[in-house]
């Protein structure tokens, strides 16, 4: 089984101490979002837990802590885009905080195990072709021996977030200055010794030398863990995420970033909801299991060798 930790929220940023905890008493709760009084539990033990893929865009409370999660085979998915607090209002300063925290986790796991996302990108007056393409190649010559591999993706619509969109006055590129634009991204990271990949994108970018990605990948996770992966496909993602099989332990509307592109949140309302719940020794992330509640364990595929295993 693969852990994502998490696409839903950003737990290195502000719930790493819960989930340390959370390996320390092996197993955790995720309250299913379609159904809220399904409630699986998760095993944490090394046996079941196979990789950990860890999704953030401010490591910084794992930074002194990797050595809890050493005994998993993991790697980071960390963004890092050119926007300003308009549209990433949560976040610290880019180049005095995050670029030289990018750099740390690398120097500390490794290069390969840092993925640099450069997404979603968002199109409007201040964020123009040539903004992004200034603020990649800024990115880019920063990160340069720290990474090798970059994805990108473009902002998609969810109604969540079309408010936020209409406020920004974000607009659609036409496919073919997409493409020209992507392939300009693609020839950057090659000169900083990257590659770039597509997010999610049903656009074919392959003439522009991006090739469409997965975010959590079998190729690398076979790499890191020393294995050939026999998962399958996520079902539960969008047909165009190329993803293998995860269990996803995070809870929407509990992350404070903030960002106006974000599906995970509702609303600033219910994130203050949410995270008054908030409690560091509770197996459920922001919540607690209540008697109407139906506790299960999910079998769970393995990776390595294809088998079904109870966690």
């Amino acid at each position: 089984m693969i852990l994502s930790v998490s696409r839903r929220t950003d737990i290195p940023n502000y719930y790493f101490d819960w989930f340390c905890r959370r390996l320390r008493e092996g197993y955790l709760y995720v309250r299913n979002p379609m159904n809220e009084r399904q409630v699986s539990r998760i095993d944490l033990s090394p046996e079941a837990v196979e990789g950990m893929v860890f999704w953030t865009k401010n490591p910084a409370a794992m930074m002194g802590r990797l050595g809890e999660i050493e005994k998993y085979p993991y790697y980071v998915q960390f963004t890092l885009t050119g926007y300003g607090r308009d549209v990433e209002p949560g976040l610290p300063d880019k180049q005095q905080v995050l670029l030289e925290r990018f750099r740390e986790l690398s120097r500390a796991i490794g290069r390969r195990r840092v993925i640099w996302r450069y997404d979603p990108i968002l199109f409007n007056r201040v964020y123009t072709p040539d903004y992004h393409r200034k603020a990649f190649a800024a990115i880019a010559g920063s990160l340069e021996g720290y990474t090798d591999r970059a994805v990108i993706s473009f902002v998609d619509m969810y109604t969540k977030i079309r408010k936020n969109m209409a406020a920004l006055q974000v607009r659609d590129l036409p496919e073919g200055e997409l493409a020209l634009f992507a392939g300009q991204l693609a020839a950057v990271a090659r000169e900083h010794g990257m590659t770039v990949e597509s997010c999610s994108e049903a656009i074919d970018l392959e003439a522009a030398g991006i090739r469409h990605g997965s975010c959590i990948d079998p190729g690398l996770m076979g790499e890191i863990m020393d294995c050939r992966i026999l998962a399958r496909k996520d079902k539960n993602q969008r047909k165009e995420c190329g993803c293998m099989e995860s269990v996803d332990v995070g809870t929407y509307n509990t992350c404070h970033n903030g960002c106006r592109y974000c599906y995970a949140n509702l609303s600033q309302g219910a994130v203050r909801s949410r995270t008054e719940r908030y409690d560091p020794d509770s197996p459920l992330l922001c919540g607690a299991v209540g008697p109407d509640d139906r506790v299960t364990l999910q079998k769970r595929r393995s990776v390595a060798d294809g088998q079904m295993i109870e966690c």
